[in-house]
């Protein structure tokens, strides 16, 4: 199975409706992935992601790196068969795991040596063996090995930085050439919160002819007008007609934003921590469930909502597990708010379609409880026809 191509469909101001063709399925933009970092999305089986409507996942390089190792999961047939998943997966490169755990590595011009948080031992990661090991698993769509800065850096810093990132990616992308894979190879644009940067970051991707391209390096700790601006420029550098992906970004608002200024994937651990949590999220806003007020109420989590959770269990059932640290706690606000996400991407899409994204936009972060972030991304008139 193979394959790998984009469909622009309709804009709606610089918001985009699109589809993505993979070897393993079609994924309809914008879309969120849930993240599988170890091969699950925690708490749920491959059924209940279709259920609440997820198309595509997202696992994590670094990780399957260490264990099982990927060289295990080719020989089982791939991640796919491995974790009984038949739709499009995506991996991240393993650079946000060279970001968050600095303690343990050191970076040079030839990759990244780290120690791993398993068992202590001493690894090397290339950009040749970055890609080898996204295509030991077989996946969609894979990521070159990229830093990411902590926020706040200096432009010396982040200008050493992107001329890392950019080298890797060349290397990276001679070796998905020469590896013999179907899956997609996506560029990462980096730059910290520099336009300059992130304008020469783009401009060099732009003659590799990438089928997709990833923005990278936001949600580190910036300002949030400071991330929607960086997320409108560079959306707005990249090419129409191939995909954009926002990188670890998920607070619902921002997901609004972020598909207002041209982006069309998008992931986040959020719904399924967040769960972990005790938090599930309404198109009213999060709530927690360990509230006292919820001791009795005999009501859903969202009566709109279609999820197992919502048509069959009380708040106060749920309060009653999560404060007894029942397992199924974990696992029906996971569900639940998998269900949600994917549910407001499917709303934004139909949105979208319709003309109508500016007046979605502000009917939905108004029940939500946050201000709409002005600028040139506003696009409220439904004759505007487009994370």
């Amino acid at each position: 199975m193979g394959g790998f191509s984009f469909e622009l469909i309709r804009t709606d101001g610089a918001a985009r409706l699109g589809r993505i063709v993979t070897g393993h399925g079609a994924v309809d933009t914008p879309a969120f992935m849930p993240v599988a970092t170890q091969g699950s999305v925690k708490s749920l089986a491959p059924s209940d992601l279709l259920a609440a409507g997820a198309q595509i996942v997202l696992a994590n390089t670094y990780h399957l790196m260490l264990r099982p190792g990927h060289e295990l999961v080719r020989e089982l047939g791939g991640l796919h068969r491995f974790m009984g998943w038949d739709g499009p997966i995506l991996t991240d490169s393993g650079g946000f795991q060279v970001f968050s755990l600095a303690k343990l590595r050191r970076i040079g011009a030839e990759g990244v040596e780290f120690r791993s948080h398993v068992d202590g031992s001493l690894r090397t990661l290339t950009p040749e063996s970055c890609v080898a090991i996204q295509h030991a698993l077989g996946v969609d769509v894979l990521h070159p090995l990229d830093e990411c800065l902590a926020h706040p850096a200096t432009a010396a810093d982040t200008e050493r930085s992107l001329a890392l990132t950019l080298n890797w990616l060349t290397r990276a992308v001679a070796a998905h050439r020469t590896g013999g894979s179907p899956g997609a190879l996506f560029g990462i644009v980096q730059g910290g919160m520099y336009e300059g940067l992130r304008r020469r970051a783009v401009e060099a991707m732009g003659a590799l002819d990438l089928p997709g391209h990833s923005i990278g390096g936001l949600a580190v700790g910036e300002p949030k007008p400071v991330m929607y601006d960086l997320t409108e420029l560079v959306a707005g550098l990249l090419p129409a007609d191939r995909p954009r992906y926002l990188m670890g970004v998920g607070k619902p608002p921002d997901l609004v934003e972020s598909v207002a200024r041209g982006v069309d994937l998008f992931d986040c651990v959020l719904p399924t921590r967040n769960a972990r949590n005790g938090q599930a999220f309404t198109p009213d806003g999060p709530l927690n469930i360990g509230n006292a007020r919820f001791a009795r109420d005999a009501g859903p989590l969202d009566p709109g909502c279609p999820c197992a959770a919502c048509r069959q269990f009380s708040r106060a059932y749920l309060r009653h597990l999560f404060g007894a640290r029942e397992l199924l706690a974990y696992r029906l606000l996971t569900l639940h708010n998998v269900t949600f996400f994917q549910g407001l991407m499917r709303d934004m899409r139909r949105a979208v379609a319709d003309g109508g994204f500016g007046p979605f936009r502000s009917r939905f972060l108004a029940r939500y409880g946050v201000e709409s972030v002005g600028g040139s991304a506003d696009t409220d008139s439904p004759a505007d026809s487009e994370a």
